[in-house]
């Protein structure tokens, strides 16, 4: 019997751009890349000497990582899973040297690749490797023990620029590996698509098609819109709906939901910006943004808040009293009723349940988060790579088919390189964006032109997120169910001025939730992995007070990102990572740890377990271990942040020189030309922004709705 037949979610392939051609390593560099790829995710064999193709174990050790190991194994993995996979190195992963090479060709910077390439020659000669690794011999020429022993060193060497590629590769490599292996989903009982879930029937979208060739085409419209996310979409649908024409354009490209979810591999590519991840130049944060039509929207986690009570204050307090209003509610409730928000139908995994049940063990205050899945119940865990089912509301479900059935129309594949302007009646306004279009078929990538303004790209806040993991007694597949369906605040208000930070589930994805977690080495990533299915992993996520700036990169003009968590906001974030651990050893957690190299994880003792029911978190052990934690705090880089919730880069102001556009999301000084997405934030809204995004969204286009009917009735 066939998935279609059984009504399961099986998604279609969605073919990759081509490999960038050439080869962005040498094959020497490529000799010593593959060596630390198979250093940090080795073959491990039985075998009492040392190799230089396998990590070599005596026969206690091999059996003890085994049986650990088979603990966590599926009852219907075939007999051999657990032998196959130690035995498998990420080298031997199907295509792992084919996405290194997407990486370091496509989306990883020009600097970072130049710095790789550096040290990558240097290991292969015999001042390098003495300077980098105390010994003469060429990396690749240890053996595994040996080199495992190297990386080791690195990650902790008092040399920050060393200790930052000791954790750095590590993670390139288990994010590459996680993704390709053939041996470890079985071993994790991980499959490719939800169990949950019925196949959905999404819009069927017509997009404009110009003719082949290099000559310019002119498409007339009364509104573009660039972008169809969350903001975009909102705007197509207001303004369509207005009686305007309409054009949405987008440089990301449409997947129906029969090819969702993706694979981790396609959706890295096809769903979000950059490949997957951009990163600070620090190296401290990891962004992650959609890049797809329907944009965060596509690959959000349903989470749907409305905006805080003291940010609206403070941004009323900045000359915004629009953010108090009664208006302004009215298009928050808008919003989330068109999208079907709602608790009602909620069902908690244990990832999420955990934070609700702790949170009142230790008398925390804590809430189910309103989900987007039009009032239905969505117990999906795979919605970051796309929501097969259809039923998520973000703007490919929702607002951008009720913008096509008002008029609208859609080009997917544009490339917004320019805005056009001209003098009208004495003033500077925006007549029209210039770009360049490229056909789905090709997949051809576009260079970027930015072009900088003295306040645009500053002010970004991006509600930088510290992870905390726990292994628990019983399996619960924490890939299943929603993936964020619960919220601790305990700790969103610790100045007294709404800066703090939040707890919440994230994603539990493997390759999502594994290259957080710090390597140590291959043994113990590979039984550490192993534990995924009894795993949960929660987030601090912090309301930055403090910003950074995105800025074009002088080269490419690729977005770079110049951000580094500040001391005020790591502090705020270690409060709630200390009481994230708590959360976790209230409800039994077996290991507590840190995305943080420098703190070892808490093991709790086994024979303790009858004497904690009294002691609770008085544990004197927890205790201790807790104060190593304060004590460590979440200094860089040992610490790893994440972020998905870029904001305020084009600030909304009640002057032109606090921002970039006014209190109706006018660029200032410019007729025409409109912002309305979460860039417009004053500050960091705290909490996930797509209903704070869509609702301003929902005021700047009804705006801009009435001002272009007035314009029409001058003409008559």
């Amino acid at each position: 019997m066939t998935s279609t037949e059984l009504n399961l979610i099986a998604p279609l392939d969605s073919p990759l751009p081509p490999v960038p051609e050439g080869d962005v390593l040498t094959d020497s560099q490529w000799t010593t890349f593959l060596a630390i790829a198979d250093t940090v995710i080795p073959a491990i064999e039985l075998s009492s000497t040392h190799s230089l193709t396998h990590l070599s174990l005596h026969p206690s050790e091999y059996a003890n990582a085994v049986g650990k190991i088979q603990q966590a194994v599926p009852a219907d993995a075939a007999p051999d899973a657990v032998q196959r996979y130690l035995a498998e190195n990420a080298s031997a992963a199907p295509r792992f040297r084919e996405l290194i090479q997407r990486q370091f060709g496509h989306y990883a910077r020009e600097d970072a690749v130049k710095g790789i390439r550096v040290i990558l020659s240097a290991l292969d000669t015999r001042a390098g490797c003495l300077l980098l690794t105390g010994y003469t011999t060429s990396f690749h020429l240890q053996p595994v023990n040996v080199r495992q022993q190297i990386l080791q060193a690195w990650s902790q060497s008092y040399l920050p620029p060393l200790r930052q590629i000791g954790r750095a590769l590590p993670t390139l490599c288990v994010a590459t590996y996680v993704k390709q292996s053939a041996t470890i989903n079985p071993v994790l009982g991980f499959p490719r698509a939800p169990v949950h879930g019925k196949p959905g029937k999404d819009f069927d979208y017509d997009f404009l098609q110009l003719p082949p060739g290099h000559h310019q085409e002119i498409i007339d419209t009364d509104v573009v819109i660039v972008g169809s996310g969350c903001g975009g979409g909102v705007c197509a649908k207001n303004l369509a709906e207005a009686g305007h024409r309409v054009l949405v354009a987008d440089r990301g490209y449409h997947f129906p939901a029969k090819h969702l979810p993706m694979s981790v591999t396609d959706a890295a590519i096809h769903l979000f910006h950059n490949g997957g991840v951009d990163v600070s130049d620090d190296n401290s944060v990891s962004f992650i943004a959609g890049q797809s039509w329907g944009g965060g929207g596509t690959v959000n986690w349903s989470a749907s808040l409305q905006t805080q009570g003291l940010v609206r204050q403070e941004w009323a307090d900045e000359g915004l009293p629009f953010f108090i209003s009664s208006e302004y509610q009215t298009c928050l409730d808008r919003v989330c009723q068109r999208m079907g928000v709602s608790t009602k139908h909620i069902e908690h995994n244990d990832n999420n349940r955990f934070i609700l049940e702790g949170a009142r063990k230790l008398g925390y205050s804590a809430k189910e988060v309103p989900q987007n899945t039009g009032g239905k119940k969505h117990y999906c865990g795979y919605c970051t790579l796309g929501c097969g089912a259809a039923e998520k509301q973000g703007p490919v479900v929702s607002w951008l088919p009720d913008a096509a059935q008002a008029g609208a129309e859609f080009i997917e594949g544009f490339e917004a390189d320019r805005i056009a302007f001209d003098t009208v009646r004495g003033k500077k306004t925006a007549t029209g964006v210039e770009g360049t279009w490229t056909s789905k078929d090709e997949m051809g990538g576009v260079s970027s032109s930015a072009r900088p303004k003295r306040k645009i790209g500053r002010n970004l806040h991006c509600h930088p997120a510290s992870f905390v993991g726990a292994t628990f007694p019983h399996a619960h597949n924490p890939w299943e169910g929603g993936i964020l369906t619960t919220m601790c605040d305990e700790f969103t208000n610790l100045d007294g001025r709404g800066h703090g930070a939040k707890i919440c589930a994230m994603t539990m994805l493997p390759s999502w939730f594994l290259p957080f977690q710090p390597w140590r080495s291959g043994l113990d990533f590979k039984i550490f992995a192993s534990k995924m299915s009894r795993t949960c992993g929660h987030l601090a996520v912090v309301r930055d007070r403090d910003t950074g700036r995105v800025y074009p990169n002088p080269g490419d003009g690729r977005c770079r990102i110049a951000y580094t968590p500040s001391a005020f906001d790591k502090k705020n974030a270690l409060e709630a990572v200390l009481g994230m651990c708590k959360i976790m050893y209230v409800m039994g957690a077996e290991e507590i740890w840190l995305a943080k190299g420098d703190v070892l994880p808490f093991v709790r003792d086994v024979d303790r377990s009858s004497m904690e029911e009294g002691e609770g978190i008085n544990d004197p052990k927890f205790q201790a271990w807790l104060q190593v934690v304060r004590a460590k705090g979440l200094n860089q880089p040992e610490a790893s942040w994440g972020s998905a919730h870029q904001m305020g880069t084009c600030r909304m102001s009640s002057s032109e020189k606090k921002g970039v556009v006014d209190p109706q999301g006018k660029v200032w000084g410019t007729d025409g030309l409109y912002v309305a997405d979460a860039s417009v934030f004053p500050s960091a809204s705290g909490v996930n922004p797509m209903v704070t995004n869509m609702a301003i969204a929902d005021m700047i286009s009804r705006g801009v709705a009435r001002g272009l009917r007035v314009e029409e009735g001058a003409r008559l």
